[in-house]
C-alpha cells in the first residue's frame, strides 16, 4: 500500500469530514476538500477545525514521507480568509527542515480562486518506529 493509500485510510477522522490526501511526493504534499454544509460554523462559514484538519492531513503526508512514524507536536494556524460553502479547498505542505527528530514545515490553504484563506506552521517528533509503505503514490 502507498502512504497516500495509508493516510487516506488510516486518518479516519480526516476521512469523516471528506478531507483527501491527493498527491504525495518527498518533501511537498497536497490534501483537498469541498466545503459542505456539514462544515460549516454558526456564522454560516467553513469551521476553522475542518481548514485545520485539511492541512494537517497535507503535514502528515510530509512528515511520514521518510519512512519513519511521524506526529505533529506543535502547530500555529492563522485564518486569513473564510471558505463558503462549495468552496474547493486545497492545503499544500512545504517541508522546510528534514531534521532527523524535529522536522518543520509550512502549510498553506487556499480556495479554487488561488486565495490564501490560512498559514500554518508545524513540528513534527519522529518516533522511534518505522512506518512501511510500498512508495509514496
Amino acid at each position: 500500500m502507498t502512504l497516500l493509500e495509508t493516510l487516506n485510510h488510516d486518518d479516519r477522522f480526516a476521512h469523516s469530514i471528506g478531507a483527501q490526501l491527493t498527491e504525495v511526493r518527498p518533501g511537498y504534499a497536497k490534501a483537498e476538500l469541498t466545503v459542505a454544509e456539514r462544515h460549516l460554523n454558526g456564522a454560516g462559514v467553513c469551521q476553522g477545525g475542518v481548514i485545520y484538519t485539511l492541512a494537517d492531513l497535507a503535514f502528515a503526508g510530509v512528515a511520514n514521507c521518510h519512512g519513519t512514524l511521524t506526529l505533529g507536536i506543535s502547530n500555529t494556524i492563522t485564518f486569513l480568509k473564510s471558505a463558503q460553502l462549495g468552496d474547493h479547498l486545497t492545503a499544500e505542505c512545504t517541508e522546510q527542515l528534514n531534521h532527523h527528530r524535529l522536522p518543520y514545515c509550512d502549510m498553506k490553504v487556499t480556495n479554487q480562486r488561488g486565495e490564501l484563506l490560512a498559514a500554518m506552521t508545524g513540528l513534527a517528533y519522529r518516533m522511534k518506529r518505522d512506518f512501511p509503505f510500498d512508495e509514496l503514490m
